[in-house]
């Protein structure tokens, strides 16, 4: 196990410290550039098509799901595990100057997940039960054609099946199991087998019942995240000026807070910044397409701005109060961290140190534990069906069944395996599905700028007659 952890960190080192570097910002630049940075131009319009069709009830969707259904989907995809253990993970590593690079990352993320979700909507097919399905299979074979288009097809598909379906769902059953352990002393076997249960009865309802969980569950633990942490912010109010000014200064200069010379600590603080980000946010990795492909829109550029807005409120809402309420207890002012040494805190009990800070050990970590049972486990179920969708394009709906067993089986695996392993394993398959899916949203790219581009005409077309 320990010479399997090192190959993967070795696997893993060059795909987050140079591969994904070039392609995650190389192509949230281009799209950003070729849509004229549709994040900044249309981002009112994604709030209010997202929150303007917010419902607790949005009803059964023949064929598919609301939009809000798919963006809850997608966010319950996105908000997991990477906004908690993730965050703290990048701050302990690369320190808090990571999170600088998280957000760069998400900025221009937001105009790569518009044209992944753009692409989902032009590429979906629907079969002959007049279900709809599409994801970046479906484009990536729109793309290329013949054995390049197979090959790329089959490689994605291969990685999101087991980063999505099978060890996705390890990271997030492990981190719960974790938080449990630490606030209420529960043994990690219990809580496997609680979780492996539950799950079973969601997968079983497929996608209608996935959209109707995350619909309810999202807003709900989006908001009891958001009001424990504003708590801690007010109370350490003081340290709040500082906490940005870590962000920012450790950006560009870590070695001051992490050690070792200069290089080597900004390698340290972007790459983190870089792997943790797509972690979180997942623009680029060609997961959360496979939601907004279902939604029932009236052109694909509705859902395309809709889709921004899962990004912005994963990074910019969720992660950043991560960020703020560790940063503030634990490095500022006098934190525990303020001195350098890092002993006896890691990634999976940083947070719970952080709030427990304000709320006492007790409170603090319980509360913790329940957010992150939440992000967790709607995640689950947010990429077993991303990860369903890809092992039905590969071996038909058959496999369904099988599928399901082997993903309740990894469920409760997660909970009672070691963390670093899993994180890794995880990292290395959502890293390698980055690359097909990039290839093909940047081939398919003159799609994405006419949708755009049409939108635009519309829009002032509808202002001129007014």
């Amino acid at each position: 196990m320990d010479k399997l952890l090192e190959i993967v960190k070795g696997i893993n080192m060059y795909l987050s410290d140079y591969i994904l570097i070039v392609l995650l910002v190389g192509v949230g630049i281009f799209f950003s550039i070729r849509t004229r940075f549709v994040q900044v131009r249309c981002f009112g319009e994604g709030m209010k098509r997202v929150f303007g069709n917010f419902s607790f009830h949005g009803g059964k969707q023949s064929g598919g799901l609301s939009s809000f259904q798919a963006v809850a989907t997608a966010i319950a995809a996105q908000i997991g595990t990477g906004n908690i253990v993730g965050a703290c993970g990048a701050i302990l590593i690369g320190g808090p100057g990571a999170i600088f690079w998280m957000w760069v990352i998400a900025f221009f993320g937001m105009a790569t997940i518009y044209s992944e979700a753009v692409l989902a909507q032009k590429t979906r097919v629907v079969g002959d039960d007049g279900e709809a399905v599409g994801g970046p299979v479906y484009y990536i074979k729109t793309a290329f054609k013949g054995r390049t288009g197979k090959f790329l097809t089959v490689f994605f598909a291969i990685a999101a099946v087991l980063a999505l379906g099978f060890m996705g769902a390890m990271v997030q059953s492990n981190s719960i199991s974790e938080a449990c352990d630490t606030a209420f002393g529960i043994p990690d076997w219990s809580v496997g087998i609680v979780l492996a249960v539950v799950a079973a009865v969601i997968f079983i309802g497929g996608v209608q019942r996935i959209g109707s969980i995350a619909e309810k569950v999202v807003p709900i633990m989006a908001l009891l995240y958001v009001v424990g942490g504003v708590i801690v912010l007010a109370v350490r109010i003081k340290y709040i000026p500082e906490t940005f000014g870590m962000i920012f200064k450790y950006a560009f200069v870590p070695n001051a807070i992490i050690g070792g010379g200069i290089g080597f600590a900004l390698k340290q603080a972007i790459s983190q910044g870089v792997k943790r980000g797509l972690f979180s946010n997942e623009a680029g990795m060609g997961s959360t397409p496979h939601a907004h492909a279902l939604a029932k829109v009236k052109n694909p550029h509705d859902q395309g701005v809709a889709a921004m807005i899962g990004v912005f409120m994963d990074t910019f809402v969720a992660l950043t109060m991560t960020a703020l309420v560790v940063i503030s207890t634990l490095y500022a002012g006098d934190g525990i961290l303020s001195g350098g040494s890092a002993a006896g805190v890691d990634k999976t009990n940083m947070a719970q140190l952080a709030f427990s800070s304000v709320f006492g050990n007790s409170l603090g970590n319980g509360f913790v534990a329940i957010c992150l049972l939440f992000f967790a486990f709607t995640t689950i179920i947010g990429w077993n069906l991303f990860g369903r969708i890809n092992a039905n394009y590969l071996f038909g709906k058959k496999f369904n069944i099988i599928y399901s067993i082997v993903s309740i089986v990894f469920i409760f695996l997660g909970a009672i395996l070691s963390n670093d392993l899993v994180w890794e394993l995880t990292d290395m398959f959502n890293q390698l599905m980055v690359i097909p899916n990039v290839i093909a949203i940047t081939a398919l790219s003159g799609l994405v700028v006419a949708e755009a581009r049409r939108a635009r005409e519309e829009k002032l077309k509808m202002k001129k007659n007014k």
